[in-house]
């Protein structure tokens, strides 16, 4: 009976069995091909910093739409656009603007830079979530493609920049945060691998 649990323990599958990644380096995920032809593949992509084009004045939001809509019409590969929530530990902010504070010269500024605290202040707390959203472009290519995916990246960097956003590809830390948000609820996971007497 003992034998019997041991092998169904072993052909249990995990969740590593189901995802088709097989590692991060860099700023690619190195991912299992849909059928054995294909092969391993790459993921990529660019991540877009945020801008809200709704404060800007009419003129401006059109031709920001106008470039979007154009990059995306260059774009003759499939892609992914994805956002995801990033913590923002406002803490940090507020300790840099009380530095600020003790700087200030006039008592304009330190008016100003009270005003930013409390709102600040309205921001921390255990039932408050602050988080910044951030925005990602990623495709899949052959891994052997290095140069495809570089002239892609940099034809999606100069692409977004002139419809005025602008972009860098990920980074390893990107690629983790963008993990963890789909997987883990946005929650860092900090421990390693668990290991098991089974």
């Amino acid at each position: 009976m003992a034998k019997k649990e041991k092998n169904s323990a072993q052909s249990a599958k995990t969740t590593e069995d189901w995802l088709p990644i097989i590692d991060i380096k860099g700023s690619y995920i190195e991912v299992k091909g849909a059928n054995a032809l294909e092969g391993n593949q790459y993921v990529t992509g660019v991540r877009v910093e945020p801008k809200n084009i709704f404060i800007l004045d009419e003129i401006v939001q059109r031709q920001t739409i106008n470039g979007l809509t154009n990059f995306y019409n260059t774009l003759d590969f499939e892609f992914w656009l994805m956002c995801c929530d990033r913590p923002v530990d406002i803490n940090l902010y507020k300790s840099q603007l009380e530095i600020m504070y003790s700087e200030a010269t006039s008592q304009q500024q330190r008016k100003l830079i009270t005003e930013d605290i409390r709102k600040a202040d309205k921001f921390i707390g255990p039932e408050i979530n602050a988080v910044d959203t951030e925005f990602y472009i990623l495709f899949k290519a052959p891994v052997k493609q290095t140069e495809l995916i570089q002239k892609r990246i940099s034809n999606m960097i100069s692409g977004l920049a002139s419809a005025g956003l602008n972009c860098r590809q990920i980074t390893e830390e990107d690629i983790r945060v963008l993990l963890d948000s789909i997987f883990n609820d946005s929650e860092r996971v900090e421990f390693g691998t668990v290991m098991s007497d089974v």
